[in-house]
C-alpha cells in the first residue's frame, strides 16, 4: 500500500472541493444526474459539527470523506457523506483508512452514531461497509434526507 496522509481540510479548499466534485461527477456517471442534498449544502461538513477529510499519496489527492450532523442534536448522530478514493488506488486501503480517521474524528465530536447510504450502483460499497461493521437499517433519523432506492448502513461508535 501507498504511504497515506489524512487531514482534515475545509470544504472550500481546493483539495477537498475536488475530491468532492470527483466523488459527484461518478456518482452522477453511475447513476445519471439524482437529486442530491449535498448540491448547496457544503458547509454542513464544516465545523463544529462536521468535518472533511482528505487522502494524499505522496503529496496528490488520493480521495476524501465528509461527516455532517443529522437528525435531532441528542440524538447525537452523523452521517457520512462522499467517501471516495481515486481509481486507481482503489483495493489498497485507503477507503479503510479514511473511514477509521472519520470515525476517530466522529467520537471526538461527540457522536455516537453514523449513517450512511450507497446503491446498487455501487456494488464495491455495498460489499465494502459490511466488512468494516457497518449493519444494514432501514431508515435514517427523523427528517434526514434519503435517497428513495438507497441501501442505508448504521455503526454505532
Amino acid at each position: 500500500m501507498p504511504e497515506i496522509a489524512i487531514h482534515e481540510e475545509t470544504i472550500t479548499s481546493p483539495g477537498a472541493l475536488s475530491v468532492v466534485l470527483a466523488a459527484t461527477d461518478e456518482l452522477n456517471r453511475r447513476y445519471g444526474s439524482v437529486e442530491d442534498d449535498m448540491a448547496g449544502n457544503l458547509d454542513a461538513l464544516s465545523p463544529p459539527l462536521g468535518c472533511y477529510l482528505v487522502a494524499r499519496s505522496n503529496g496528490h489527492l488520493a480521495g476524501g470523506v465528509g461527516l455532517r450532523t443529522i437528525g435531532r442534536r441528542d440524538l447525537a448522530a452523523g452521517e457520512v457523506k462522499r467517501l471516495w478514493v481515486r481509481p486507481d488506488l482503489r483495493r489498497a486501503g485507503v477507503a479503510k483508512l479514511l473511514m477509521d480517521a472519520l470515525e476517530t474524528k466522529a467520537r471526538e465530536l461527540g457522536y455516537r452514531v453514523l449513517f450512511l447510504e450507497t446503491g446498487d450502483g455501487q456494488p464495491e460499497a455495498l460489499r465494502f461497509y459490511p466488512k468494516q461493521g457497518w449493519q444494514r437499517v432501514d431508515s435514517f433519523p427523523d427528517g434526514a434526507f434519503t435517497h428513495q432506492h438507497a441501501t442505508r448502513f448504521t455503526k454505532m461508535l
